[in-house]
């Protein structure tokens, strides 16, 4: 009677083991900083957001040149025109450099949005390619392993190599 007890007991333990095991998630971990990096797409959003900025670098230049030229004759002539005159261009001056800023901040927030606009495509291609490789290895986790995303250690399956075959980027 103990030995069928003892029987039973292990088996019921190492059933109980044998689910336990089955249970264990499937987790794999990407490098998604470095897949992201490699798209095309990325590589073109980024030349046209560098397009821009350039752009926009090239006008502020050009009015903080016309800014600057414009105060140095104000203040070479400032000694031979009326005080009204003066007060005058010190206004404009003023109104000027404000205008500067505010094309500053414009064309930062504007640089922003197209960045947003640009990456956000980008970003949910590879989000679909990791959810659509993960789901066909069968795994119900897949960690982010780039700097900084929080998984301090990741030996397990790293799937960027069949992520980046299902987008067709070497």
């Amino acid at each position: 009677m103990k030995t069928i007890k003892t029987l039973f007991i292990a088996a019921v333990m190492f059933l109980g083991a044998n689910q336990a095991m089955q249970a264990q998630s499937k987790i794999a971990h990407i490098n998604v900083q470095e897949l992201v990096t490699n798209l095309p797409d990325m590589k073109n959003a980024e030349a046209q957001i560098r397009k821009i900025a350039e752009n926009y670098d090239k006008e502020y230049t050009t009015m903080a040149t016309e800014y600057q030229t414009k105060m140095g004759k104000y203040e070479s002539e400032a000694k031979n025109v009326t005080d009204a005159v003066n007060e005058s261009r010190m206004r404009e001056m003023e109104e000027m450099g404000q205008r500067i800023q505010a094309f500053q901040a414009d064309a930062q927030k504007q640089l922003q949005q197209k960045q947003q606009d640009l990456l956000k495509p980008v970003l949910e291609k590879a989000q679909a390619a990791i959810a659509k490789v993960g789901k066909a290895k069968g795994f119900q986790y897949v960690l982010d392993s780039s700097i900084g995303a929080g998984v301090l250690y990741a030996d397990g399956n790293d799937i960027l190599a069949d992520v980046k075959k299902e987008l067709g980027v070497k």
